[in-house]
């Protein structure tokens, strides 16, 4: 959109430069990351007949995303300058391709655009149109439940081609390993039981289909994970997290001996492609919002007491900073689309209930306060994501990340009103939990909230997914792509894999030609990004129309089972073999 609106304006303006356009993306960008953390926490308050004012909602949005940005400055020098070559940063990437290849003209903004017409027509196609099923799922036979399936997105076959093989391969590990291993033995185990297995209630395992037993069982194994791979990430970064406080100290005796500094002596320069907000003011500005969410009422919670802010601020604190490192580091492998946020979530409010549950606050008040907590960090959490990508992104374009940084702050600021109203809105139309508005992430947030300060959480599936990860990093291979792949469905896995096999077999092609494969590997991450960006506004498209006259019902074109799923099948490889070729 900004490569589009740009070029417009340049035809009365005069031609915007490279710099320009990134800050616009880097701007417009945040308010996608706080839109996230909303609306996977805070449906959850409607869902309990609680009505937050859109002012508390965009307080707890502000805060949560200026929290993020801050937590993650002091981390851009390690994650994206000297992790440069083991961090990919996906749609970081693939911007920085977008912009250069628009800013150059030629044939690289050729395979933009046409990557943006594809992806733009695909998605018309299946969710305007409905000429085809979105989805194509098959039964392993011999296993009880097993299951694989495969979204027909471009979208996701662009993302496994930016990402690559390796990770790509990981992730989709991860994914089998929950869908044709765990869900066939809870499956076995569940066939004799009489009785529903704690944490579901009402149905028995042999009654639930496969969806319903990684919801409700598997989703508790991945957030072990993702809380291994948290805790792995946490102890790696140590030595930046230290550095980068040796800097704060070093920074503030600068300032205090600057009048007794030798008159005519210049200061040490720094380049302006390094030059960060001065760590001073970020851990000013975090100490700010720690306190103001303790101090500021109908803030957390709604009505929370003074003793729970008190005792939830510090905690939001600690988690913001665990989740964020783990966040801004998850996304240089598998990128936003992929980052379980939502896991990270669920482990932040374990921790917070466990200490509510001591405290004795296990009432309706503690319930929203725990929530509220959560939606602080999730939106921390996502913005961190975003402002990585959009900061590798400055990185390969030549930016100054000061300007970015202030840029972040702005664009968050700036847009939760906005993102408040619309959930706002959406619940006044639809109203969450709806058929046509079921808040899937919402849901599971409410139940687990009301597992753990009323009746408990499956503490051995969580331990059991702790204990993977760490077999998996013993392996050699990193835990939290792998969590991606087992916390997600293994439906927006396997396409993620089959574009990651596409740029597998492009460079295997080309391995004996080092120029030939770093001309078409750019190629085809162009005209990757185009798919991503194409289908993603069409999603935008379909989601206003929806909004404001009705959900599409498409031409009323009906397959014949199995041929519908054929028929997807059939485009999905066309896609592929249509990314292969632009690599030529």
């Amino acid at each position: 959109m900004t490569v589009g609106l740009f070029r417009l304006m340049g035809r009365f303006w005069g031609r915007p430069t490279i710099l320009e356009a990134n800050m616009s993306q880097t701007i417009g960008s945040a308010s996608s990351s706080l839109a996230s953390g909303v609306i996977f926490t805070l449906p959850a308050l409607f869902l309990w007949g609680m009505n937050p004012s859109i002012f508390q909602m965009a307080g707890l949005a502000v805060l949560g995303g200026l929290l993020g940005i801050l937590i993650m400055i002091p981390l851009r020098s390690f994650l994206i300058k000297q992790e440069h070559h083991n961090l990919p940063y996906p749609e970081g990437t693939a911007c920085a391709k977008v912009l250069t290849a628009s800013d150059k003209g030629g044939s690289g903004a050729k395979d933009v655009f046409l990557g943006l017409g594809v992806g733009f027509l695909f998605r018309c196609g299946y969710d305007i149109l409905k000429l085809w099923p979105k989805e194509v799922t098959l039964n392993i036979p011999f296993l009880s439940k097993a299951q694989i399936g495969l979204k027909v997105y471009s979208v996701l076959l662009g993302v496994g081609y930016i990402l690559g093989y390796r990770v790509a391969a990981i992730m989709v590990a991860g994914s089998l390993v929950s869908w044709a291993v765990l869900i066939p033995l809870l499956a076995h185990v569940g066939e004799h039981l009489t009785v529903p297995m704690f944490p579901e209630t009402t149905r028995l395992i042999s009654e639930m289909s496969a969806s319903q037993i990684w919801d409700r069982y598997i989703r508790y194994v991945g957030a072990g994970v993702v809380a291994f791979g948290g805790i792995i990430t946490i102890v790696r970064s140590i030595p930046t997290m230290a550095r980068s406080f040796a800097l704060a100290i070093n920074e503030i005796r600068a300032r205090l001996g600057r009048n007794s500094a030798t008159p005519g002596t210049a200061a040490p320069t720094v380049d302006r492609t390094d030059r960060d907000v001065p760590i001073v003011y970020v851990m000013g500005g975090v100490a700010l919002i720690v306190i103001a969410l303790a101090f500021i009422p109908h803030l957390l919670g709604g009505e929370a007491t003074f003793t729970m802010r008190v005792v939830a601020a510090p905690a939001i604190a600690v988690f913001a900073f665990f989740f964020v490192t783990v966040s801004s580091r998850i996304v240089g492998l598998v990128g936003v689309t992929s980052n379980p946020t939502s896991g990270m979530t669920i482990v932040t409010l374990v921790g917070v209930s466990l200490v509510f549950v001591a405290l004795g606050w296990t009432d309706a008040l503690g319930m929203a306060t725990v929530l509220t907590v959560g939606t602080v960090v999730c939106v921390a959490a996502s913005i961190a994501g975003d402002t990585s990508q959009d900061l590798k992104t400055g990185f390969l374009v030549g930016a100054t990340p000061f300007k970015q940084q202030i840029g972040e702050l702005v664009g968050a600021a700036s847009s939760a009103l906005a993102v408040c109203a619309a959930v706002v809105i959406l619940h006044n139309t639809y109203g969450f939990g709806s058929t046509d508005l079921p808040a899937p992430q919402a849901t599971l947030v409410k139940t687990i909230v009301e597992g753990l300060l009323q009746s408990g959480i499956p503490w051995g599936l969580v331990a059991a997914g702790f204990f993977l990860g760490a077999i998996v990093e013993l392996c050699g291979l990193p835990s939290l792509p792998f969590a991606v792949g087992l916390y997600l469905p293994v439906s927006t896995m396997t396409p993620i894999f089959v574009g990651g096999c596409i740029r597998q077999l492009v460079e295997r092609l080309n391995q004996n030609d080092p120029a030939a494969l770093a001309r078409k590997r750019e190629r085809g991450i162009l005209f990757s990004s185009g798919l991503v960006g194409g289908e993603g506004l069409m999603g935008v498209g379909v989601a206003l129309w929806a909004f404001y006259f009705s959900k599409p019902t498409g031409v009323g074109l009906t397959w014949p089972e199995p041929a519908g799923e054929l028929v997807a099948l059939a485009l999905f490889a066309l896609m592929g073999y249509l990314l292969f070729r632009r690599t030529k």
